[in-house]
């Protein structure tokens, strides 16, 4: 079985503040694109079948910068709409919420178009990638490489390893970093997480 690469975009200005970002399109800082640059020597050893990247500005530069070859833009690799929550740091939303947690408690909804999702929505937006991902990775030519964003990829590998959405919450994901999903007798397996080029 071939195995599943999870790429976080590089930094932004909202994700170097701690800021939740889905919809808002920002660029990569100048850190953010050396964090994608130094992505090449991680990945370039590998035979990659496929590569799929999020719609959003922020993931196909990283994508571009990483040296990935025809990425295929998948809409459902979007990270989780955070309705009325986007730009808001997790501290100002304590303010009014004590205690919320992105991965239990879900968002407030926001502005037309963006009603905000719940872990098991983003669960089932996960759950329909890697079923479309299952024949590529179970032929066995090839890595497939998913460039995207925090919070989704964390809910991807959870519903990959048999977890509920929520247990997206136990991984961390920094930008610029890889996450490889493997299989270990057959079963889904984590074979290794957060690794960057230092």
């Amino acid at each position: 079985m071939s195995e599943l690469l999870l790429v976080r975009h590089g930094e932004t200005e909202w994700s170097r503040d701690g800021r939740h970002t889905s919809w808002t399109d920002l660029p990569l800082t100048a850190v953010g694109e050396e964090q994608a640059r130094a992505l090449r020597p991680l990945l370039s050893g590998r035979k990659i079948a496929q590569v799929h990247v999020s719609p959003m500005v922020r993931a196909l530069r990283t994508a571009e910068l990483a040296g990935l070859p025809q990425p295929q833009i998948d809409p459902d690799l979007r990270e989780w709409d955070y309705g009325g929550y986007e730009g808001v740091a997790t501290a100002d939303i304590h303010r009014s919420r004590p205690g919320w947690y992105l991965f239990s408690d879900g968002v407030v909804p926001g502005p037309d178009g963006h009603p905000g999702e719940s872990p098991e929505q983003v669960g089932a937006r996960a759950d329909r990638v890697l079923a479309r991902l299952d024949p590529e990775l179970r032929a066995g030519e090839g890595d497939v490489v998913l460039v995207a964003h925090a919070h989704f990829l964390r809910v991807l590998a959870a519903r990959r390893l048999g977890l509920p959405a929520a247990a997206g919450g136990l991984f961390t994901f920094e930008t610029g970093a890889v996450g490889v999903l493997g299989a270990e007798h057959d079963r889904p397996a984590v074979v290794a997480w957060n690794t960057r080029n230092p």
